[in-house]
């Protein structure tokens, strides 16, 4: 009986690892969805406070990151650039506007405009990952794949 139950538990555990790991694929881990966070988080964040924090959360759902700008409109554009940084509503890579894709915090933002339009429409994240590799490494790849998604 004790054989059976290791057994049971091996088998369980790896029937489960697979489901961790695809869980946490391209999940932001610095990088916090504008309509998940809370106040308490959010008020950790760069330039804001706790009133601003419950003004923030009064206006969501956000559906577009322009609804989240103009939330966040008492503050600087140089402020609310660096706050993207850490919270963002996710663009749509298939439908997002000019301005939306221009949002992202980027060291090229024209170039990233170009080429996220250029493969559209995107079937999967692979395909998204699979081009942008083309044009920046690994790790500029999987930054930037937070601040989107295909839904």
């Amino acid at each position: 009986m004790k054989q059976f139950a290791r057994i049971a538990i091996v088998a369980a555990s790896i029937a489960v690892i697979p489901l961790v790991g695809h869980a946490q694929v391209g999940k932001p881990v610095t990088i916090v969805d504008a309509n998940l966070v809370t106040e308490a988080d959010l008020a950790k964040l760069p330039h804001m406070n706790a009133a601003l924090a419950k003004a923030v959360l009064a206006k969501r759902p956000f559906k577009t990151v322009k609804d989240l700008d103009n939330a966040l409109s008492s503050l600087t554009k140089e402020q609310r650039t660096e706050l993207y940084g850490r919270l963002f509503v996710p663009i749509n890579l298939n439908t997002a506007t000019d301005e939306e894709i221009l949002s992202i915090p980027a060291a090229q933002p024209n170039r990233v405009l170009r080429e996220f339009k250029e493969y559209r429409p995107y079937t999967s994240m692979d395909q998204f990952h699979r081009e942008m590799r083309k044009y920046w490494d690994e790790k500029e790849v999987s930054r930037l794949q937070r601040y989107v998604t295909l839904n």
